[in-house]
């Protein structure tokens, strides 16, 4: 079986900084693609960042020059540094993984449970 297990969402000031982390557990799988999305009330989810397997790294225009998306693959993790954070930067955060399990024959969509950030203004 494969989760992943996000941490680091809470409540900062504008301004203010976070880092969330996302973990995959298990054993016996690949990780390709990694991703951080949101959404906040009302609104569609969105991506927010994106890495491949090779470090190569997009941003939605709303978080460029602020947020910055890496990637461990030795504990198969995800971060992601949010710098000069902003009420609307507000949401629910979910990381998503691209993972083909060793026994499967393509890769799945695995998703965290989602961490709430919160911007006060």
């Amino acid at each position: 079986q494969v989760q992943l297990v996000e941490s680091g969402g809470g409540l900062v000031e504008a301004g203010g900084s976070l880092r969330l982390s996302c973990a995959a557990s298990g054993s016996d799988f690949t990780i390709n693609f990694m991703a951080w999305y949101r959404q906040a009330p009302g609104k569609q989810r969105e991506l927010v960042a994106q890495i491949t397997s090779g470090g190569i790294t997009n941003y939605a225009d709303s978080v460029k020059g602020r947020f910055t998306i890496s990637r461990d693959n030795a504990k198969k993790t995800v971060y992601m540094q949010m710098r000069s954070l902003k009420p609307e930067d507000t949401a629910v955060y979910y990381c998503y993984f691209a993972i083909r399990r060793y026994l499967d024959f393509n890769y799945r969509d695995y998703w965290g449970q989602g961490t709430q950030v919160t911007v006060s203004s």
